[in-house]
This record gives structure tokens, sequence and C-alpha cells, in this order.
């Protein structure tokens, strides 16, 4: 999409310059145009710049209610706690938690070059070495976050490890209870067998809570130049990450084409979880709980969507067919539960 000056739905361009003048003076130093980012799911994300310098603004979706379920200041304080990490995030510029400026919290941060591979047609022109060169590095970044001491980086009070994986449990079967519409064979089930078959957490690390390969920027030769979209970051087991990664290679959700993790050189699920285990030490042995959750979840959000959408009240392309994922997720979580 071209820049504009008007048309952004959510962003007062002037509004935004007068705040940054204010809060941040010199960072901004001609008129501003601006361009929406498309691909997000969740919070709006839009690419701001004066001429010389260029910026990223992220913002709840318009009508949004739940301020809990997209967090600025969360996603704002975990990439400010990282960015002297081996993790490679944006830099932050500024938060704002007063609607008054935009009609809804917001924060600014640097812009970083890269591309989000959804599908294989992005990926494959770029050959199988360099995909493979992505998943390698997919996975050393997700052992770099893992290995992050939250004390050290002023991450000490950033969610609460200790019961972590019965919460998420419970979390997401309320979730379904208010999204219940239809008859989900084995979904109830299936919560049911997730409560009862915890495994021992691993050793608490912070979580990104939704990694995968399009939440990462990637360059033509396969370098990983930041990971995106925390708003789910938290404290607890590490290995939710893995798992749900791992659910999106071979279940992904709504992205509207072949996944780009099928591509020719990208590793399959097995040595993807092989690399991890070696680069972290961590134990991996009940790994397919963690992706039975991570089924869960998806289903979870997914008929969440479904429900929505029959209502009228969620738009989006694939919206009309999200429904259709729900009950193979769930299947194959009571597969990944047999294997356990």
């Amino acid at each position: 999409m071209s820049d504009e000056r008007t048309g952004l739905p959510g962003l007062d361009l002037d509004r935004l310059r007068a705040h940054l003048d204010a809060a941040r003076p010199g960072l901004v130093t001609g008129p501003l145009r601006g361009r929406v980012v498309a691909g997000g799911r969740s919070n709006l994300t839009y690419v701001v710049r004066d001429g010389t310098g260029e910026w990223v603004v992220r913002r709840p979706p318009l009508g949004h209610v739940l301020a809990t379920a997209h967090d600025m200041s969360r996603e704002y304080r975990v990439m400010t706690a990282l960015r002297d990490t081996g993790v490679p995030v944006p830099r932050t510029h500024l938060l704002c938690e007063d609607p008054e400026v935009l009609g809804a919290p917001f924060y600014v941060m640097e812009y970083v070059g890269g591309t989000p591979f959804r599908t294989r047609d992005e990926i494959a022109p770029l050959g199988p070495g360099t995909a493979r060169r992505v998943a390698e590095e997919l996975i050393s970044t997700l052992g770099v976050l893992h290995a992050v001491v939250p004390e050290e980086v002023g991450l000490s009070g950033f969610g609460r490890p200790e019961g972590f994986l019965e919460r998420q449990v419970r979390r997401w079967g309320k979730q379904w209870e208010a999204s219940r519409s239809r008859d989900v064979p084995g979904i109830d089930e299936l919560r049911a067998k997730l409560a009862a078959t915890l495994p021992e957490p691993s050793a608490p690390a912070v979580v990104h809570g939704d990694y995968r390969l399009d939440n990462v920027l990637a360059t033509p030769e396969g370098r990983i130049t930041a990971v995106l979209d925390w708003e789910m970051a938290t404290l607890g087991d590490p290995l939710v990450d893995l798992g749900l990664m791992l659910v999106y290679q071979q279940q992904p959700v709504g992205i509207g084409g072949v996944p780009a993790t099928s591509a020719e050189g990208f590793p399959p699920p097995e040595e993807l979880v092989a690399m991890y285990a070696a680069t972290t030490g961590r134990d991996v042995s009940r790994l397919a709980w963690y992706v039975a959750l991570g089924c869960f979840k998806l289903a979870v959000i997914a008929e969440g969507i479904h429900f929505r959408h029959g209502k009228g009240l969620t738009v989006g392309a694939g919206f009309d067919r999200i429904g259709d994922v729900v009950a193979p997720l769930v299947e194959r979580a009571h597969t990944m539960l047999e294997e356990d």
C-alpha cells in the first residue's frame, strides 16, 4: 500500500506528531506519512515516516473492549527489557497509555527490515538452503529467549511461573465455554485429559506466547532481524512456545496459502525438536503434551473467531472457513496425548 496522509483508521498523524514532539523532542523532523501493515490478526500496526526516519506504531484494534487482550504496555515492557540481550527485538521509543491521543494506548518502536514468511510461495524463491537457515535461526533465537534470566532484565514480576500449565488449561477451558456455540466432539474430553496429565514443568523462562515463523522478520539470506507480536508474553514453562510452534507448522490457522514451513529445505518437526534440545539442554520427552495443549489453544481461538464471524462481529479473509480447522486440531491433540 502506498504512503498516505489520510485514510489511516485508528491513526491520526497530526495528533501523533504533536504527542511525539512533546514526549520525544527531535525524534520526528518532518511531516509524517503512514501506511497500514497487512498481516496482523490482532493489534493494528502502522509504518510512519518523516522522509528521514521510519518507525512502527502499534495500537489495539478498533472497537476493542478487553484491554487485557491487547496490552500495549505488556508488549512494550518485554521488548524494552530484551533490547540488550541476544534476542533480536526492535528498539522501543515511547509508550502512551493515554487514550485521548489516538483513542487507545499505543507505542512507537523502530522500523526493522525483514519479511514475515507466511506462505511457501514467499520463501521458496530463496532456495532450500536459505529456508533451512531461517529454521535454524528460528530455533536458536527461541533458545536465546528461553535462556534469558528474567530477574537480570527487570522481568521478575512479569508473570507467575508457579502453576503455569494448570492455569493455561483452565484459562483456555474458560475461553472455550465462552465461545461454545456448537458441538465439537472430543473437546471436553481433551480439556479433562490435559488437566489430568500435566507434565513436570520445565524451568521457567520468558515465554513469547505465539512463537512462529510469521511472527519473526527474516532477511533474504535467512537471518532473523526481529521477533514481533509479544502481546501474549509472560513467565512460565517455555516448552509451550515450542509446542505451539510445531502445531502451526503442521496445521496453520488462517494464513491463506500453503505454509512457508512446508518449503523445501525447512526441517521436519522432529529435527526442529532435536535442534531445540541440543541448543537449550531442556528435557523434551513430554513435548507431545505441549503440542496437544497448543492444539487445544488454537482450536479454542479458531472457534471463538468462528463464533464471532457467525454473528457478523468479525470480518476478514478466510474467517468464514476458520471453523473447519477446529475438529482436526482436537483430533490431533488426542493423537498426541496417546503418544505422550
